[in-house]
């Protein structure tokens, strides 16, 4: 069953995200919203297989937008390969411009060339001229006093990489997972405040 990829945007302290795969990406967006709403950040979760003008409107109000999509054959869903091209319309006037910009993603192996799809959001960040919010923590399980309940346990550090069995439901996404996805939507909503205070105090 196929499932929408999430971009989320944030406003004020806050973030929004975009998505794309099965229900274990749900589970995952619901955990960085969670994160960033905790630290105090107004979070709108955005499905981007059905992304309205409304909330286009509301990423371009957002101080951060949350890229969150599986990875499929080596990339982003094709879900959200449709909305990054429709993001050309932003690319001209330089609507996100200066814009924080995150991502996360998850495959249903350990690896599942998750690097290409967090490249990938990486890349449409700058091609936009946005501001990468990367993981800000060292790598879990890299050690033998480690385990796979360690936050970040497959080392990502451009961007938080999941594993859920593709067999299994959304229960299924360890919790590990969830905490670095919560950590995630923390950090880029603690970096939002400052940009927005920065801007403020730059601008009296």
């Amino acid at each position: 069953m196929s499932s929408p990829s999430y971009s989320s945007a944030l406003f004020r302290r806050t973030a929004q995200f975009t998505r794309t795969k099965k229900f274990e990406e749900h589970v995952i967006a619901e955990a960085v919203a969670r994160g960033a709403a905790d630290s105090g950040a107004e979070v709108v979760s955005i499905s981007v297989d059905t992304i309205t003008d409304e909330q286009w409107a509301q990423l371009d109000a957002a101080d951060a937008i949350i890229f969150v999509s599986a990875t499929y054959m080596g990339t982003a869903s094709a879900a959200f390969h449709a909305f990054a091209q429709a993001s050309s319309k932003r690319w001209f006037p330089h609507a996100w411009v200066d814009k924080l910009a995150a991502g996360f993603t998850n495959s249903g192996a350990k690896s599942g060339h998750k690097f290409s799809t967090v490249g990938y959001f990486a890349t449409l960040a700058a091609q936009h001229g946005m501001h990468w919010i990367s993981l800000g923590l060292l790598p879990g399980w890299d050690s033998t006093r480690g385990s796979e309940d360690d936050i970040t346990p497959l080392g990502f550090f451009l961007s938080p990489g999941a594993q859920s069995p593709t067999d299994a439901g959304p229960d299924a996404v360890h919790r590990s997972d969830i905490a670095t996805a919560e950590h995630l939507g923390a950090r880029v909503a603690s970096r939002a405040a400052i940009f927005r205070a920065a801007r403020a105090t730059l601008a009296a």
